[in-house]
């Protein structure tokens, strides 16, 4: 059954496209079949993999002008397809408000493809609007990244409270897929206070693999490929293929937490 995982923060700086980019790399590196979903108008998800400025876009799929299966295109990667982004989507909201089942759009395209896919994952834009409710709405379930830098909590109230409105109103069954957390340096005391406040405010929905910070995870991006490509025994590396091991343990055993 078909996995779909919003990775959502509308704060920005704390690891949601590094995240989305390669988790998906690295299911995909795990041979399970992976669509990557950029919903960001910044379209960082589609560059990371080096698609650029592409034309039709996920935009073109919310309102209705393309078909979901003609837009996706394979990534250089085996197992990896993306449905990419780009700047026309920062109108997307304002052309969606009148839209019967606004709401909805994304998880309508989304079902008529999920089956051919084990994961689907969505990079959320940094905004609790629209594009980021659509997301939600189309999910089995949401991964939060989480800074471990001063206010990686500031605003992370906002977010639950978003999860709950979706859950009533359009999503019952949306879950906590995990928080994950970024930016860990091992060198700062500071890192392992915010490491032990984030695992008192959330408890075991904490992943236990932490994505340390690491100059090999930023400098991929450039390089439009994901770290496990650019550079397969980095550190940046080893930790998203433990986040990937993690979620396909907690998916095999059913582990759903809400």
């Amino acid at each position: 059954m078909t996995k779909v995982i919003s990775i959502a923060n509308q704060k920005g700086g704390v690891g949601k496209t590094t995240t989305a980019i390669n988790l998906s790399s690295s299911l995909a590196a795990a041979e399970k079949k992976t669509l990557l979903i950029d919903i960001d108008p910044q379209a960082n998800s589609s560059s990371g993999l080096s698609i650029n400025n592409q034309s039709p876009s996920v935009y073109e799929v919310l309102i209705g002008v393309e078909e979901i299966n003609k837009v996706i295109l394979n990534s250089y990667m085996p197992y990896l397809d993306v449905l990419p982004s780009n700047i026309n989507l920062v109108g997307a909201e304002i052309e969606m408000v009148d839209m019967p089942n606004r709401e909805s759009l994304l998880g309508q395209a989304i079902s008529k493809i999920q089956n051919n896919y084990d994961y689907v994952i969505i990079d959320c834009p940094p905004s609790l609007g629209l594009l980021t409710l659509n997301s939600l709405s189309a999910s089995n379930s949401v991964l939060i990244p989480v800074q471990c830098e001063y206010f990686a909590l500031e605003g992370l109230g906002q977010l639950l409270n978003t999860i709950n409105i979706v859950k009533q109103h359009f999503n019952k069954d949306l879950a906590i897929e995990g928080v994950l957390l970024t930016m860990f340096d091992v060198r700062l005391r500071l890192s392992q206070q915010v490491a032990e406040e984030v695992r008192k405010y959330f408890g075991d929905k904490v992943f236990k693999t932490i994505i340390h910070r690491n100059v090999r995870i930023s400098e991929a991006p450039s390089y439009g490929k994901p770290v496990i490509l650019y550079d397969a025994v980095s550190t940046g590396s080893q930790n998203y293929i433990a986040l990937a091991s993690e979620i396909l343990e907690r998916n095999s055993n059913g582990i759903n937490i809400n």
